[in-house]
């Protein structure tokens, strides 16, 4: 049975409740003796000589376990830490799978505003009040809230956001087209500003959909080649047989329906910047000449004699693990070295906390500019948190394209849960959980906690904006020494 927990803040009223002529007329007396609850989380940030008597008191006018949490706030109207307080309290109920109801009626205005803000969006609480006149009833918040604030996209850049609008990337991307509030993302914008100032090789690493050709572009964009030709491959759809054509060239008659000179992709390129994505996915003979060429920097196209000098950039892109590609002999480990001078790895959207909600209305706006019909429509709230609570494995390319099935179901003006919900894909899930995998075929259980660790260590870093203390709180853990540990242990960055 789910355990039904009442959370309130303790007031004066409720203090002065223990020695008052009518002790239930104060909010959260009169609460218990109106309903029933398992527990009681109470929090006060009065000092102990006045809190416990009336603690005390309480517990003898009510069957219900009580647990009372002194914080110390800056000051009972401090929203910061109030939030901080009232956050980490309604986490922990939450994670104990109860009911939550929340008595609005003690405490100050600002504690009300942060019951309300928490309640409504992470924590889907009901709410409570309680009146000398009205006695103990509960409360319809009659509007929604987003879990995150999100300022005006159009605020945020001058430019224009197609890169995020098409499957392409937009020629003139520049790194205010980047959109983020997230302090990784910010950092790493401005080193890839000072990579664009040096003319040096870079890899960008990152799941599909990150946008790692947009950090590509932006690079060349901001570089001394800006006015030079910037050429994007795809190394993943090189046919073998032609490979050596694609990226050097050939002549006339070098072979079977070779009817003219073409040039390749290094030519093309030519004092200017070759991106070449999905590099990962080059074949180990294909690595040795390419190798040749960047140590060189000459080309000899098919059927020719003579070398040609070239003079291009290379920016390579890869959603594998290349360091674990060399391991396995999958890749020239001379090659990473001379590619990886400059490193960008980005994270995946659902580690970018607070940008979910800013990129989609940045990209709903974008749309709006190719179809009329969507100037006005807009992402309700509730809308938001289902968007907040997906996991968006194809990153900001999945977001867009779920936002853009959701506009075109939405007949209203603005994008709601049904749309949303309707426009989501449903992914099988692995049927073989952590604590599923068959004993008696052998499991290897430092490798099951090594998958844990790396799993939710990252998510308590994200979720306490990069706070160890906060982080090892979350999960458990003593002091942020022991996270550091487990850090070191498990190779979590």
């Amino acid at each position: 049975m789910v355990e039904k927990v009442l959370v309130s803040w303790i007031g004066e009223t409720d203090l002065n409740s223990a020695i008052s002529d009518s002790p239930l007329s104060a909010p959260i007396s009169s609460t218990l003796s109106t309903l029933s609850f398992d527990r009681v989380v109470l929090l006060c940030c009065y000092p102990k000589a006045r809190s416990m008597p009336y603690l005390e008191w309480l517990k003898r006018q009510t069957g219900d376990a009580i647990d009372c949490y002194q914080e110390a706030l800056v000051s009972p109207v401090d929203f910061e830490s109030i939030f901080q307080a009232a956050d980490k309290r309604l986490d922990t109920v939450k994670c104990m799978g109860a009911e939550i109801s929340i008595l609005l009626s003690s405490g100050t205005p600002a504690m009300q505003a942060i019951w309300i803000l928490l309640g409504k969006t992470k924590y889907s609480a009901r709410f409570l009040q309680s009146s000398k006149e009205e006695g103990v009833e509960e409360v319809t918040i009659p509007f929604e809230i987003s879990a995150e604030y999100t300022p005006p996209a159009t605020k945020l850049t001058t430019t224009q956001l197609t890169e995020l609008t098409q499957d392409g990337v937009s020629s003139s991307a520049a790194f205010e087209n980047i959109i983020t509030q997230n302090p990784v993302m910010q950092r790493l914008k401005h080193q890839a500003e000072i990579l664009a100032k040096r003319d040096v090789p870079v890899l960008i690493q990152g799941e599909t959909g990150t946008g790692k050709e947009l950090f590509a572009r932006a690079i060349h964009n901001a570089s001394a080649r800006a006015d030079q030709p910037f050429v994007a491959v795809n190394c993943g759809a090189f046919p073998t047989e032609l490979v050596d054509s694609m990226l050097f060239g050939h002549k006339k008659g070098a072979f079977t329906g070779a009817s003219a000179d073409r040039q390749g992709y290094f030519q093309q390129a030519d004092n200017g910047t070759l991106f070449l994505d999905e590099f990962g996915e080059l074949e180990p003979n294909v690595q040795v000449r390419l190798l040749r060429v960047l140590q060189e920097g000459v080309i000899t196209p098919v059927g020719a004699v003579k070398e040609e000098k070239v003079n291009v950039r290379i920016i390579t892109a890869t959603h594998k693990n290349l360091m674990q590609a060399i391991h396995e002999g999958c890749f020239r480990e001379d090659l990473f070295y001379r590619i990886a001078v400059g490193v960008l790895s980005l994270p995946p959207l659902r580690e970018r906390q607070g940008d979910i909600t800013l990129l989609a209305d940045a990209l709903l706006l974008d749309m709006a500019k190719q179809d009329l019909a969507l100037l006005n429509k807009k992402i309700s709230a509730n809308a938001k948190n289902i968007i907040l609570s997906q996991e968006w494995p194809g990153n900001i390319r999945e977001l867009r394209s779920t936002l853009l099935r959701a506009s075109l179901w939405s007949s209203e003006d603005a994008i709601s849960t049904d749309d949303i919900k309707q426009a989501l894909f449903d992914r099988p899930q692995n049927k073989t959980s952590l604590l599923d995998r068959d004993v008696s075929q052998g499991v290897d259980i430092q490798n099951i906690i090594s998958d844990l660790v790396k799993h939710y260590i990252p998510k308590a870093m994200a979720h306490s904006n990069g706070s160890k203390s906060k982080a090892a709180e979350l999960l458990g853990l003593k002091n942020y020494q022991t996270l550091t540990n487990w850090m070191d242990k498990y190779g979590v960055k």
